[in-house]
């Protein structure tokens, strides 16, 4: 078969995927890049919780771009101040941590006290995350029940069975909560999800390894959309003791990537999730889209100088698989976010193996563009197993800033690093660039992501910024009044759930770029109606921040409606059934009745919001997720 005739049986869709890249390549596709064409597959959805409080694009870009450094010396308190001896070694007491691990909101999703208990607390923080991904994506959890939503795992510490066996606790709860497949499993089986459902533990490289399986698996269409995760916590002081002997770690508590005084890494903690699906989906669906995944490969390095020693050139390798497979010119990468752990050793042979990569990838052209450096495990500590989404999410929230941060601790290049020409360190904030195709047009700004496990396991993925076409930007914007639901299992989660969107809306830089028809219909639609409920009515922002603080303070407003379902379950129980109710019902929604219907939706009336909004509605937007009781 020739170029032309497999051409042919590709997609539309894909099609044009690649008559896109034919024109901004400026060349002709080889047949490797025909072979794995494939559609690019958006990120629609995401929750994480890093060091230093990071939980969201804006308080992570804050630590991002002041090149902070979040580690501190919290391990002897997290492990029982002293109970344990770390003898003179300074560099077992430093960690990258996150607060609260120990918290989960159990009743919410109907687990026992004694069973929640008895979970490593890495299965009770990657429940919530999930929840929080999905529903920052803009849909209810019961919208993905019984679909084929394939979940994947990135997790390589197990710190919670060695705790539980020190004190003789051997239940069936105990095994269970402990067990590694039940980090990716007790999801599936939790949230009615149908699709693949795995654990992965390739050691520093798991979450990467676990988004490149969901990718393969939506590209194959084993699922309809993904979750891609992992989870990191520091639970116990073996792993520290053991790596503190061998002398990996740095006695300063600081990940000093690509510089002179690079002494070893310092552990971290992290929880991340992804939402992806198609983008052709994505699209029609009208999902927010934080980035698009273009690309990715996996391999392993074989036979090296040890068992932990990386070798450079199947880390070449993979980069070469990577951007030929998915047909994306390397010339085009403006950054590359390394694995960079921050040791004598291992940085220069990555940067070595990424250079050599780009030789054989540029071809010999002349031309070569800057291409920036840089690793978030200088500002976390290294997450080991979220090492690879911490990197993914580092790169989503640049482009959505359309800046790259500094490397944190980074002062003089390690000398035994030689960049060639166009590679540089990004050693200070800077707007991120964009490149232009041979026309003139600005090309999406793009960049990659490297992993790899001290076992071997090798990843790298490749970014891309998205940007929405034309034809999807909305001109109309509907007019008010607006309906803004809230509701939580609580009062005290509905209270704070409020908080939390007024404190969304004073953040917001530019306050007139949230379109209230957008927040409107994303709480309408787009989120779980549970027991506890409010209702406003409002005309602009102003108007929402004003009744949300009544609502704080205890007031009362002729436009604020609150209540709960079980006071009125029986009555409405009856009028759900009348179906001259519910004609009455549809008659509010036609002549705009918005008291009516709220008085009766925060009693528990079941509402179809989408009447509102006809054929042409507004999009879903990213908002405040469910806020867990503690």
């Amino acid at each position: 078969m020739n170029l032309h005739e497999k051409i042919s049986q590709l997609s539309p869709q894909q099609r044009q995927r690649l008559r896109e890249r034919m024109n901004n390549n400026q060349n002709t596709p080889t047949k490797s890049e025909v072979k794995f064409a494939r559609e690019p597959l958006a990120i629609i959805g995401l929750a994480f919780r890093f060091p230093g409080g990071a939980k969201d694009l804006a308080s992570f870009w804050e630590l991002l771009q002041t090149g902070e450094t979040v580690t501190s010396q919290q391990s002897l308190p997290r492990f029982g101040n002293g109970n344990h001896q770390y003898g003179d070694n300074s560099s077992m007491h430093w960690g990258g941590f996150i607060d609260h691990v120990d918290a989960f909101d159990a009743a919410f999703f109907g687990i026992s006290p004694r069973e929640a208990e008895l979970m490593d607390p890495q299965q009770r923080l990657m429940i919530e995350t999930v929840w929080r991904a999905v529903e920052d994506a803009g849909y209810p959890m019961s919208d993905l029940s019984g679909s084929q939503t394939g979940i994947y795992i990135g997790n390589c510490t197990y710190d919670y069975s060695e705790l539980l066996h020190k004190q003789g606790i051997e239940t069936a709860h105990g095994a269970l909560g402990v067990h590694p497949s039940l980090l990716a499993n007790r999801l599936s089986f939790l949230f009615n999800f149908c699709g693949p459902s795995e654990t992965i533990d390739t050691a520093c490289s798991s979450s990467l390894v676990a988004l490149h399986h969901a990718a393969g698996a939506l590209w194959a269409g084993d699922c309809q959309q993904a979750i891609v995760g992992g989870v990191n916590l520091l639970l116990s002081p073996s792993l520290f003791i053991s790596f503190g002997d061998a002398g990996m770690l740095s006695p300063s508590g600081q990940c000093k990537t690509f510089d002179a005084q690079a002494d070893g890494y310092t552990r971290a903690e992290g929880v991340a999730a992804l939402l992806i699906k198609s983008l052709s989906r994505a699209e029609e669906d009208r999902d927010t889209v934080y980035g698009l995944l273009r690309g990715t490969a996996i391999n392993h390095g074989g036979k090296a100088n040890s068992l932990t020693a990386p070798n450079p050139a199947r880390q070449t390798d993979l980069l070469v698989k990577a951007y030929r497979q998915s047909g994306i010119a390397f010339d085009r990468v403006t950054y590359i976010e390394a694995h960079g752990t921050g040791t004598q050793l291992g940085d220069p042979l990555e940067i070595e193996a990424l250079q050599a990569a780009a030789r054989k990838l540029r071809n010999g052209d002349q031309a070569v563009h800057s291409c920036g450096l840089g690793s978030v495990k200088s500002n976390l500590g290294h997450p080991e197993a979220v090492a690879g989404l911490s990197g993914v999410i580092k790169l989503l929230t640049c482009l959505h800033y359309r800046q790259l941060p500094p490397v944190a601790n980074f002062a003089t290049l390690n000398p035994h690093i030689q960049l060639d020409e166009g590679f540089y360190v990004v050693d200070q904030l800077q707007d991120w660039a964009t490149l232009s195709d041979g026309a003139g047009n600005p090309l999406p700004r793009t960049a990659g992501v490297s992993s790899f496990g001290f076992g071997g396991a090798n990843a790298h993925v490749i970014l891309e910024e998205y940007r929405q076409p034309a034809a999807e930007m909305d001109s109309d914007i509907p007019s008010g009044p607006y309906l803004i639901l809230l509701s939580a299992r609580t009062d005290k989660r509905l209270l704070e759930m409020a908080s939390n969107l007024q404190d969304y809306l004073k953040r917001q830089p530019d306050p007139s770029a949230v379109r209230l028809s957008d927040l409107a219909y994303t709480l309408q639609v787009r989120r779980e109606a549970m027991e506890e409920r409010l209702g406003l009515i409002v005309d602009d922002l102003e108007e929402l921040q004003a009744k949300l603080q009544i609502f704080a303070e205890g007031g009362n407003d002729k436009d604020l409606y609150r209540d709960q379902v079980k006071c009125n379950k029986a009555t409405l129980g009856e009028l759900a059934a009348d179906e001259a109710f519910q004609e009455t019902v549809d008659k509010w929604i036609e002549r705009g009745n918005y008291r009516r219907l709220l008085s009766f939706w925060v009693k528990g009336l079941t509402v179809d919001w989408n009447k509102l909004h006809g054929e042409h509605k507004p999009r879903r937007i990213s908002l405040p997720t469910y806020p867990f009781a503690r």
